[in-house]
């Protein structure tokens, strides 16, 4: 079988390893830009000694997407930074509201005391969830938004869940599915009744732990292990995370999978024997396509043959995030430790939060700060394509208002990163059916793979990825 793959970040190569794995034959993955690793792009100041990070900065080792992951980093033999849950980067985690840094509840007596920005104890809405009733209607969907309001109440949907969101993918709570976005959740009210319910049974219930079945053969993957054993809240790798996809194209070339970059596909059509692609004007034939593209990006290469499944794809938005790197002298500027704060939508900033990379890592005596900003609300704050210094003046203004950082950035980079998170409006997982039961009822010899379609996270693209090859047959089944 001879399978190409479509794209070179980080679930494009995953896919790569995948099919290597399964297969053993030689593929070819082809990635339009003249570099692999999507989003995730690193840039070390190793003469400073900081590093700025203008996608993902860490990995979490959660359930079993992240014991995939980190089987695919200790196979890559990959130097990890591991961040303790006790670590004051994975206790500490703040909002900006009501014009002050807010610092959330780490622990459960935090939930009896009243703290700001919530005008009432955290334990009344647990209470509020306990006693409502009321579920929706079997296999609906609804916003992550009203979800919370309706089990928590609007202060926490405000200030607890429309914030999170906005770090999970820049995007706007009242539009998100709950049903895909906090699936567990949704589920949870629908067998019993609550959430807080639905946790408190399912801790109790015996529960199988799938990591040792299924996916890994070999048993519980060595890092994954030691990620329990020593309470991992996230990890980093010692070059930055784009180490990952640069070690993982390494490999692939040692095992005669060939990379091809600035190669773009202009044009993708299936027929009886397979597929082909029409890339830098040659005629590609293979057998198999495995698409890791933004979903508005293979929209356009299969609109001429199949406009119905093109459509479906064009139904999945995408936001436009700013990231803005800055690095300061000295490691005294922040007032506050932790992870990062969270900038709540009801506040009507620009600003969507800021990530203390100084806090995660040690950054040899420098302040170093993310800022990322517009999202869902980009054009609202920036349509009118700003430039780079404009985008660093606001940036630099909220950072003094917010982190009350007066002086300017010794150094600092600009990023506008164009339609890199997909929303997962509501209805997003009947979507994502819809279009995969397009392909099967064609028997187009087609795979998707990637954020689009099953999550945002690192976790999820590699384990998307691995999981869209396994479904692919063996040769002679």
């Amino acid at each position: 079988m001879t399978t190409a793959v479509l794209g070179g970040g980080i679930s494009g190569l995953s896919a790569g390893y995948y099919l290597l794995r399964r297969f053993g034959n030689p593929l070819t993955i082809y990635e339009a830009s003249p570099r692999v690793g999507g989003w995730i792009r690193s840039e070390w100041h190793k003469d400073r000694g900081f590093l700025f990070e203008s996608g993902p900065r860490t990995i979490r080792p959660k359930g079993i997407p992240g014991a995939n992951t980190l089987e695919l980093v200790e196979e890559l033999k990959l130097p990890i930074k591991p961040i303790p849950r006790t670590h004051v980067a994975a206790r500490n985690r703040m909002l900006y509201a009501k014009g002050q840094i807010c610092m959330l509840p780490n622990s459960p007596k935090g939930l009896f005391g009243t703290v700001p920005p919530f005008s009432k104890p955290l334990y009344r809405p647990l209470i509020h969830d306990l006693t409502t009733g009321g579920t929706l209607a079997k296999n609906e969907d609804e916003s992550i938004y009203s979800f919370a309001e309706r089990r928590f109440g609007k202060e926490i949907a405000d200030y607890a869940i429309s914030p999170m969101i906005c770090g999970i993918c820049a995007g706007d709570a009242r539009e998100i599915s709950v049903r895909f976005l906090m699936e567990t959740l949704f589920e949870q009210e629908q067998k019993y009744g609550g959430v807080l319910k639905g946790v408190l049974y399912s801790r109790f219930k015996d529960k199988v732990d799938e990591s040792k079945v299924g996916l890994f053969a070999q048993g519980e993957p060595k890092l994954y292990t030691q990620a329990r054993q020593e309470k991992w809240a996230m990890y980093g790798l010692a070059d930055g995370l784009e180490q990952l996809p640069r070690t993982l194209r390494k490999y692939l070339g040692e095992h005669n999978v060939n990379v091809q970059l600035s190669s773009k596909c202009q044009n993708l059509s299936f027929n009886s024997d397979g597929a082909r692609m029409s890339i830098r004007d040659a005629d590609v034939p293979v057998s198999h396509v495995v698409s890791s593209l933004p979903a508005y990006q293979l929209a356009q290469l299969v609109k001429t043959q199949h406009p119905s499944l093109s459509g479906q794809l064009l139904n999945i938005p995408y936001v436009d995030v700013v990231v803005i790197n800055m690095q300061y002298d000295g490691n005294q500027l922040l007032k506050h430790n932790g992870f990062g704060l969270l900038v709540p939508p009801v506040e009507q900033l620009p600003v969507l939060g800021v990530i203390f990379d100084s806090c995660c890592f040690d950054m040899a005596g420098n302040t170093v700060i993310t800022v990322m900003m517009g999202g869902r609300w980009f054009d609202k704050w920036f349509g009118h394509q700003p430039s780079q210094k404009e985008l660093r003046d606001v940036a630099q203004r909220y950072v003094h208002q917010i982190l009350n950082i007066k002086e300017e950035p010794k150094f600092s980079r600009v990023h506008t990163l164009h339609k890199c998170i997909p929303q997962y409006t509501v209805g997003h997982k009947r979507r994502v059916e819809s279009i995969r039961d397009y392909i099967r009822s064609y028997k187009l010899p087609l795979s998707l793979c990637g954020a689009a379609f099953d999550g945002v996270g690192i976790n999820d693209v590699i384990l998307s990825a691995r999981r869209q090859v396994e479904l692919l047959p063996l040769p002679g089944h």
